[in-house]
């Protein structure tokens, strides 16, 4: 039997159909019709991955999220009918792998399946932390007066911490080990939220200007910098 996956949605039709999906494809799948039971099930940690709508009754896929925790090691594919930028941060913040939007094609879903079970196997919750080759043994990493402090999982300027969300650490992370290389949106994309996620790159410039409203205009400087046309720069001058 293949992967085990949760099926989270409470129209059962569509539910149905994604079971059917599935098992042609060799998944073992469960399915769930609210949070409260999606929670319970979640809980167990014996699936390789979940298919969570949002809109669901009795606890939203969002708090199902919350509850679980960032550190849940069963990776999660949100599914929603809304599309506004702020909510898929919201999702891939709360922990989520990955995001696609009602109505969808089966075939892009189960694509992004087959990404995120190779991406994020649940066997191995660091599988998915790579070493970047520009990271310093002691996992610290500086620009000027700010500190990153990857184990720590702390970020100062002068002294000052500064509080970021997980998907705003990761970011400044690649941006501090890349000083002087402008990444592009999609390579950002790919870098923090673990999975090649085409189009949607919209999602980076939110992630940038949070940290820009952090970081750049608390403290009046400018790390971050924007190349036209291209992606992000922190330049180590």
């Amino acid at each position: 039997m293949g992967a085990k996956i949760l099926v989270v949605e409470d129209e059962e039709k569509l539910a149905r159909f994604i079971e059917l999906e599935l098992i042609h494809e060799g998944y073992d799948v469960e399915k769930a019709f609210d949070g409260r039971s999606a929670l319970e099930k979640a809980e167990s940690g014996e699936y390789s991955l979940i298919l969570l709508d949002i809109m669901l009754p009795e606890i939203n896929g969002l708090e199902v999220m919350r509850r679980l925790g960032k550190e849940f090691p069963t990776p999660v594919i949100l599914l929603t009918a809304r599309d506004a930028v702020m909510d898929k941060v919201a999702g891939l913040d709360a922990g989520a792998v990955d995001y696609i939007t009602k109505p969808f094609a089966i075939e892009e879903l189960l694509a992004r399946i087959r990404v995120a079970l190779k991406l994020h196997p649940v066997s191995d919750g660091m599988a998915d932390k790579k070493t970047d080759q520009s990271s310093d043994e002691e996992g610290i990493y500086r620009w000027h007066d700010l500190c990153l402090d990857e184990k720590k999982h702390r970020v100062t300027y002068k002294g000052n911490e500064i509080t970021l969300t997980n998907r705003e650490f990761i970011m400044l992370k690649v941006l501090l080990t890349n000083q002087d290389i402008v990444m592009t949106r999609d390579t950002l994309l790919e870098k923090v939220c673990g999975y090649d996620y085409v189009g949607e790159t919209n999602v980076v410039d939110v992630y940038i200007r949070f940290l820009r409203s952090k970081i750049d205009e608390v403290f009046d400087i400018k790390m971050i910098q924007t190349v036209r046309g291209v992606g992000y720069v922190i330049k180590s001058e």
